[in-house]
């Protein structure tokens, strides 16, 4: 099958607080267009589930739009439509769902209720080509950090560990408010920290002997969040100032620290030899840098979407919808559910 005569998929992703549009030609990226919310959402600190959804509404039929313009497509091409079906804020995830389904009935082309896990790892493909199989993918985000073998995107995908508390992206955003630093967090500590020095010995969560039999490897984040804010407070009540640039670096280091050295264990564990990161973490110059300076170390294999295909992202959704036609996979029903709490070894809905 040339290019040419890939199928033609239409993404749509509505998880939390970015609606994304993409179109893509087989593995071919035509369009990755986004309308963020973050703005509405600064003023609070963080996601607000109702303020998503009506974003979302709002920006739905616009985006659509502005994505078949800049791709110079008109829907009637469209050969599929895919859709994140979970897991994600359930509000959010029901305005993509209803938008995705009418679509499918109106053009008369089948669905793909795709589970947003498993995208972040098949956007890969848009950017250096078909995934090996298995890969050992590393997702880290707002409200996920997980490692995942996966030998089939579109079939299997197997959980090797995940965070028990906060996730990564999450520590995030609430040392940022700890410093003073605007939201979201992962930018703006990755920014300052580029100023700052390694000086502070921050704990790394469930990496001493016993948390390593018990969870090793899933992630902790929280205690490292606390010991990050009890330090700023007594810094503060001692009446000294707070170098905010180097507890962003010393917070940034414990965090990617833990995730690229039990990643690179899962790896060694599971006799994988290629390693992806995904999610909007991944987009964390520091991680990207550790990771690949590690890989190296141990004669494994790199993969990391450019920062723009991290993020959420209508792409990533597409890439898996076409990943599932080429397959051979069957498409959802037009009942297909928004399921919040999606397991990821559920790739399609």
């Amino acid at each position: 099958m040339t290019t040419r005569d890939a199928p033609l998929v239409l993404g749509i992703e509505t998880s939390c607080d970015e609606t994304g549009v993409g179109i893509v030609r087989g593995q071919t990226l035509l369009v990755d267009a986004i309308a963020s919310s973050v703005a509405e959402h600064a003023r609070f600190g963080g996601v607000v589930p109702e303020v998503a959804s009506r974003a979302h509404l709002d920006a739905m039929v616009p985006t659509i739009e502005r994505a078949c313009a800049e791709a110079g497509v008109r829907l009637r091409e469209i050969d599929a439509i895919a859709v994140t079906a979970g897991p994600g804020l359930a509000g959010a995830l029901l305005v993509g769902a209803a938008a995705a389904k009418a679509l499918a009935v109106s053009l008369g082309v089948p669905i793909y209720g795709v589970n947003h896990l498993a995208a972040h790892v098949a956007v890969d493909v848009l950017e250096h080509g078909p995934l090996p199989e298995p890969t050992m993918a590393l997702l880290v985000s707002g409200g996920h950090s997980s490692l995942l073998l996966v030998p089939d995107v579109t079939a299997d995908v197997r959980p090797l560990g995940a965070t028990i508390d906060d996730a990564a992206g999450e520590a995030f955003d609430k040392v940022a408010r700890v410093l003073g630093l605007p939201f979201p967090g992962g930018p703006h500590i990755d920014r300052v920290a580029r100023d700052g020095q390694v000086t502070i010995d921050f704990p790394r969560g469930l990496t001493t002997g016993r948390d390593l039999a018990r969870h090793r490897f899933d992630f902790s984040f929280s205690g490292l969040k606390t010991a990050v804010s009890r330090w700023v407070q007594l810094r503060a009540a001692a009446g000294e100032s707070v170098p905010v640039a180097d507890v962003a670096a010393s917070f940034q280091e414990a965090v990617v620290d833990v995730l690229t050295r039990k990643a690179i264990a899962a790896c060694r564990d599971q006799g994988v030899s290629d390693l992806l990161i995904g999610g909007g973490v991944a987009a964390n110059s520091r991680l990207r840098a550790l990771a690949a300076a590690r890989c190296e170390s141990a004669g494994i294999a790199l993969r990391v979407p450019r920062p723009g295909l991290c993020t959420d992202n209508g792409a990533m959704v597409a890439a898996l919808g076409a990943l599932s036609m080429a397959k051979g996979r069957p498409a959802s029903d037009l009942d297909l559910p928004a399921d919040s709490s999606m397991p990821v070894t559920a790739v399609r809905a």
